[in-house]
């Protein structure tokens, strides 16, 4: 399963105005399907999100009965993101969406993904563990970036 590792997910930033309300709820709900024993592959902010969205959900970490995988999109898909407007974001992140979705990574262009400050850290070493087609259960970029919340298998 893919989430996002975006800091808004944290707890500290749920307060009484959520900006990231509906990507938390996916993300919350897509971990608990995942069920207990999960393994996370993730860049260290990744780690920390998903030890929030594993004890949100109530899922115990440890073993490899799922792999919880943390990563997004482009951070240049307007004026206002951190990364500001690239134009070849649009175009990366449609194809870094369908890789995802196929479950086949070996097109993905892993500079580029640089270049447009994508997080890809865990989604680049979990490539073996991706396996097409997934669930699409969020796909928005608020602020810019591309965020995805994917689920593979039944």
């Amino acid at each position: 399963m893919l989430v996002p590792g975006v800091l808004a997910l944290l707890p500290e930033h749920a307060s009484q105005v959520d900006p990231v309300a509906e990507l938390r709820a996916a993300a919350v709900e897509a971990v608990r399907w995942l069920g207990d024993g999960v393994q996370v592959v993730a860049d260290a902010q990744g780690e920390r999100v998903a030890d929030a969205l594993l004890a949100e959900a109530g899922v115990a970490r440890g073993g490899a009965a799922a792999y919880l995988v943390v990563g997004n999109g482009s951070a240049k898909r307007s004026e206002k993101a951190p990364g500001h407007l690239d134009e070849r974001a649009f175009a990366f992140d449609d194809a870094l969406r369908a890789a995802l979705v196929a479950g086949d990574l070996s097109g993905v262009d892993w500079t580029l993904a640089e270049e447009l400050w994508a997080s890809v850290d865990g989604i680049r070493r979990a490539a073996d563990l991706v396996a097409g087609p997934a669930t699409v259960d969020y796909d928005d970029d608020p602020y810019g970036v591309a965020y995805w919340v994917m689920r593979w298998g039944s």
